[in-house]
């Protein structure tokens, strides 16, 4: 039976209420995935979970093999990928402890291996990525987060950057010109990634700080981690209602 993939990002290194079963090492013809994809139920639904920063390791954001994680994912007969991102706020509404089901995406990132199309098998993988995250599978996320009483702005712009460093004020504020809405570093080339391999796939956005230049306090990893922590348990309740949906 096909099942549900879900990626975690920075401060979701588990899931709560997910049991693990079993834990599978890949090998792809892209190397190794960021660690072994872990099986498991989360609400008597079986996932495959996959921390993209590794665990305990804790991998760059532009170190990360994409192409392996996607690869790997995809060799499990999943239908779905739902990522989950840790990011800056950047409009007025993007308040910290706020959650995003973006609907667009800028990529700001350079040098990472963007595409499984390397020119060999000679045709070109030219993807339709106008929309970049699934509609369907936004709109069940969207559902199933009104069934659960929890608030998700249901579009926006993420807009991704390099990293590892945080952004300068004059970045911000030239993403906020672009139309982004938040700031992250991991969502690409994830997403493409994802609709090459013709895998369904959206993002869950934690907006765990203000971003550069926008914010009263001073950006500190001590805060970010008490917000990721606190939004960590809304977004495994929303998986939950989200899984409940399609049994």
């Amino acid at each position: 039976m096909p099942s549900i993939a879900i990626i975690g990002g920075t401060g979701v290194a588990e899931l709560d209420g997910f049991e693990r079963i079993a834990e599978h090492p890949v090998n792809t013809p892209y190397g190794a995935p960021s660690r072994p994809i872990q099986e498991g139920l989360l609400d008597g639904t079986k996932i495959y979970f996959l921390q993209r920063h590794g665990s305990p390791a804790a991998i760059p954001p532009h170190s990360i093999n994409y192409r392996a994680n996607l690869w790997a994912l995809q060799s499990f007969d999943i239908d779905a990928i739902v990522a989950i991102n840790a990011v800056g706020g950047i409009s007025a509404s993007m308040k910290t402890g706020r959650l995003l089901l973006p609907d667009q995406v800028i990529d700001y990132t350079w040098g990472r291996e963007h595409t499984f199309d390397e020119g060999q098998d000679g045709h070109l993988l030219h993807i339709d990525f106008t929309e970049p995250y699934d509609s369907a599978l936004r709109d069940d996320l969207l559902g199933a987060a009104a069934a659960a009483g929890i608030g998700l702005e249901p579009r926006g712009v993420h807009g991704v950057t390099q990293g590892p460093r945080l952004e300068s004020a004059a970045e911000v504020q030239r993403m906020a010109r672009d139309g982004c809405d938040v700031v992250g570093m991991t969502g690409m080339p994830e997403a493409a990634l994802a609709r090459e391999l013709n895998i369904p796939y959206a993002a869950v956005c934690m907006v765990v700080n203000a971003a550069a230049g926008l914010g009263d306090m001073p950006l500190t990893l001590t805060s970010m981690r008490e917000i990721l922590q606190r939004e960590a348990q809304v977004v495994a309740s929303l998986l939950q209602s989200f899984l409940r949906g399609r049994a």
